[in-house]
C-alpha cells in the first residue's frame, strides 16, 4: 500500500479547478451519482461531470434546495435520499438498480463536520453514521450497477482532517470516551479513506476502482456552520471582514478548486489501472511523515501536499472497518 502512495505528477495542482481537470474528456453515455451534489464542492463536481456529457443523479433530502441549486446545469436530475436514514438509502438504491443501467462514477461527497454530539435512529454517533456508514450502505447497494459499467470509479471525499483520529474500533460511538467534535470528524474521515482501500481490494477484479480525496479547505460550502466567525478567524481561513482567504499553496481554495481532485479521480485516464490511494491537489499524495497535528490554524500550513497518515491506508484497518461496518448495518 505504501508503494502506491506516490505522486504521479499529473500536470495539475492546488490551483486547478474542476473544469481544468475534465477539459478534453468526453463523458457522453456515462452515468454518475454525486452525493451532496446540491451544495458546496458537490455542485461543482456535478457541473463539471454534466458539462462533459455525463448524466448525473443527485440524491437529496431537500428537493427545494436541489431544484434551485441545480437549475441551469444540464444532464442532471435528483432523487430523494437521506444518508442518515437506512430505509431512504435502500429505497434510492432500489430505484437506481431497477433501471438496469450501469453506473460509471459514484462520488460520495456529502458530509457533516464538527457537529455537536448526536446519535442517529440506530444509536450510532452522527458524524460516523453520516460521513461513513451511510456511504458504505449506499455503495454496497449500488455494486450491481457499478459492476455493470465494466470500469467504474468510486470517489470518497475525505479530508486532511483524518489527522485528528484513527478509527477507534473499541469505541466508535463515544460510549466510553468523552465526545470531541473534531475527534469524531477525524475518525469519520479516516473511515472514508479506509473504505476506499478495502473497496478497491475487494472489487477491482470487477472493474471497480476506489479513491479517497482531500479537497482542501473551502469555506463557502456550509460545512463549517457549527464554527463561529471567531473560530474561523483564529484558524486563519477568513479575514477581519469575514471574507474567505484564498491561498491554494496552503490548501485554502475556492469551491471550483476544491472540486478538482474529486473530478480528477472520477475521470482522469492517468488513473486507469490504479486505485486504493488518497489524493489531494489533483494528484496522488505522499505518505505524511511525522506526528499528527491537531491544529486548525491554516497559517501554519506549508505549501504542497499534506499527505496521508499510515493508519488511514493500513490494509488490516481497512478490512476491520469493512467487517465492523457490515455488522453495524445488520443491527
Amino acid at each position: 500500500m505504501r508503494s502506491l502512495q506516490q505522486p504521479i505528477h499529473s500536470g495539475f495542482g492546488a490551483a486547478s479547478t474542476a473544469a481544468d481537470v475534465v477539459q478534453g474528456i468526453d463523458l457522453t453515455g456515462k452515468t454518475a451519482i454525486v452525493t451532496g451534489g446540491y451544495s458546496g464542492i458537490g455542485v461543482e463536481t456535478v457541473r463539471a461531470l454534466a458539462n462533459a456529457g455525463a448524466s448525473v443523479i443527485v440524491p437529496t433530502r431537500n428537493e427545494t434546495k436541489a431544484t434551485q441549486t441545480l437549475a441551469g446545469i444540464r444532464n442532471t436530475r435528483f432523487e430523494a435520499m437521506d444518508l442518515a436514514d437506512p430505509a431512504s438509502i435502500d429505497s434510492f438504491v432500489s430505484r437506481v438498480i431497477a433501471t438496469g443501467q450501469p453506473l460509471h462514477m459514484l462520488v460520495n461527497s456529502a458530509g457533516i463536520m464538527a457537529t455537536p454530539f448526536e446519535r442517529d435512529a440506530r444509536g450510532y454517533e452522527i458524524q460516523f453514521a453520516t460521513n461513513h456508514l451511510g456511504h458504505f450502505q449506499l455503495t454496497l447497494g449500488l455494486l450491481p450497477a457499478l459492476q455493470r459499467a465494466q470500469g467504474a470509479r468510486v470517489v470518497s471525499v475525505s479530508s486532511w482532517g483524518h489527522r485528528y483520529s484513527p478509527v477507534v474500533f473499541d469505541d466508535i460511538n463515544f460510549e466510553q470516551r468523552q465526545y470531541s467534535p473534531w475527534t469524531s470528524y477525524g475518525q469519520s474521515k479516516t473511515a472514508n479513506i479506509l473504505f476506499a482501500v478495502e473497496l478497491d481490494a475487494r472489487y477491482q477484479a470487477d472493474g471497480i476502482r476506489a479513491f479517497a480525496v482531500h479537497p482542501g479547505l473551502i469555506i463557502d460550502t456550509g460545512l463549517g456552520k457549527h464554527l463561529s466567525p471567531e473560530d474561523l478567524k483564529n484558524a486563519g481561513v477568513i479575514d477581519e471582514d469575514g471574507k474567505p482567504i484564498i491561498d491554494p499553496s496552503r490548501n485554502l481554495k475556492t469551491v471550483p478548486q476544491g472540486a478538482a481532485t474529486s473530478v480528477w479521480c472520477a475521470v482522469s485516464p492517468r488513473l486507469d489501472g490504479m486505485g486504493a490511494v488518497y489524493t489531494e491537489n489533483a494528484d496522488i499524495s505522499p505518505i505524511h511523515q511525522g506526528e499528527a497535528s491537531t491544529s486548525n490554524d491554516a497559517r501554519t500550513r506549508t505549501s504542497g501536499a499534506n499527505g496521508v497518515f499510515p493508519y488511514a491506508i493500513d490494509a488490516d484497518n481497512a478490512r476491520r472497518l469493512w467487517e465492523v461496518s457490515q455488522s453495524m448495518l445488520a443491527r
